[in-house]
């Protein structure tokens, strides 16, 4: 027996490698502080838990669910964008029920490209984002995200014959991994390129929630982005829910169909349990939303102010609960990573994991106590890498 080449042509788990190299610290007998993960540490609010028991408990719940899912949740997704972020959707043609957004953004390849077709892919980015290309037999063109764009990608850059055979484009704001944020006039441009050149647009809006100073946009509060695009919601950044795996699609009827139709045949749909707590999620208080941006906006500051006394400059992240942050003279991304969990028992995740521009940073999860984190900078402070400096939050 042996796997297909498609399996054998999927990109190494990233993330798998990372837990593989803490794990193996923490069966040394160290203490390490994980730095490098990326799944929310609080609980899913109560009120939500709570819904998923009575949920549980009702018979109609233990039988198959609609293939789309419940009529009950597209509405409560319809009305929460219309809450959020003033957005009309059509409840039936323009949401599409997901089994966590990391499946829709690696089945949407599938749904919408051919083999050999192209499409284009942020750098840094998510890394999943190459699955879904290797999985549809896709080509894909890197976009660069640079510092001195605010990590935007830069429309003018791309040359003439990839935008001709460009189907497809994904983008991710709040930024995983740089935490940067897009403004309407990015968007603008966005819509504007995408109608010239004929491509898909899929907006990755995973850390939604999440922005210091101002709330991040969607992506569909932008004039025409229904007619060339879609947006990817998870309720597992917003409601602590990671491990739920429940989220949405909205936007274009047309990209929509296609979700569903390739669901049609891969699955029935999600236990109608879960898709009753994640009414309740969008429909129910979002106090524990607020605060909990509030906690991450006081880890980062924590953070970051640990880091300035160290002189270990960061990217200043306007959202997400990521940092993205400046590798010292004479290390690699790699090296770097490997020496901070060698010598100071922290791990934080390798910046080229995120694509070739991702070199010379690292990716820090805000993701523990303020105590904790600045003890994390400490222990990397006394390894006596930086030179001193300060920036403004």
């Amino acid at each position: 027996m042996r796997f297909s080449k498609k399996l054998e042509n999927l990109p190494e788990q990233f993330f798998s490698k990372l837990v593989q190299n803490v794990n193996r610290k923490i069966a040394e007998g160290h203490d390490v502080i994980n730095l490098g993960q990326g799944n929310p540490d609080q609980p899913t609010p109560q009120n939500i838990v709570e819904a998923l028991k009575n949920a549980a408990d009702d018979v109609q719940n233990h039988k198959y669910s609609l293939f789309r899912g419940k009529a009950e949740l597209k509405e409560a997704a319809a009305n929460f964008y219309k809450k959020e972020y003033g957005v009309t959707l059509d409840p039936e043609k323009e949401v599409a029920i997901l089994f966590g957004t990391k499946t829709g953004l690696v089945e949407l390849p599938m749904c919408l490209l051919d083999p050999g077709e192209k499409m284009l892919l942020p750098d840094p980015g998510y890394p999943d984002y190459l699955s879904g290309a290797v999985l549809a037999d896709a080509e894909y063109t890197l976009m660069p995200l640079l510092e001195e764009n605010q990590f935007l990608p830069d429309y003018a850059l791309i040359d003439e014959a990839t935008r001709s055979d460009a189907k497809l484009m994904y983008l991710n704001y709040p930024n995983n991994p740089t935490g940067a944020i897009a403004t309407e006039k990015f968007f603008e441009d966005t819509v504007s390129f995408a109608k010239e050149n004929e491509i898909a647009v899929v907006h990755d809006f995973a850390y939604g929630a999440i922005g210091f100073g101002a709330k991040p946009i969607s992506f569909l509060q932008t004039e025409g982005a229904k007619d060339v695009g879609i947006e990817l919601y998870t309720l597992s950044k917003t409601y602590n829910m990671a491990g739920w795996r429940i989220g949405f699609a909205v936007g274009n009827e047309t990209m929509i169909e296609a979700i569903n139709l390739i669901q049609d045949h891969l699955y029935v749909s999600l236990f109608p349990a879960i898709q009753d707590a994640g009414i309740e999620a969008l429909r129910g208080s979002q106090e524990a939303v607020r605060k909990q941006n509030e906690r991450y906006e006081s880890r980062k500051n924590a953070f970051l102010d640990a880091c300035s006394e160290i002189g270990w400059e960061a990217v200043i992240p306007r959202g997400s609960f990521f940092a993205w942050m400046k590798v010292p003279e004479n290390f690699t991304s790699t090296s770097f990573t490997e020496h901070l969990l060698e010598k100071a028992n922290v791990a934080v995740a390798d910046g080229s994991g995120f694509g070739e521009c991702g070199e010379g940073y690292v990716r820090v999860g805000l993701l523990m106590d303020e105590e904790r984190l600045r003890e994390a900078v400490s222990r990397i402070g006394k390894l006596d890498l930086f030179k001193a400096t300060t920036y403004s939050l």
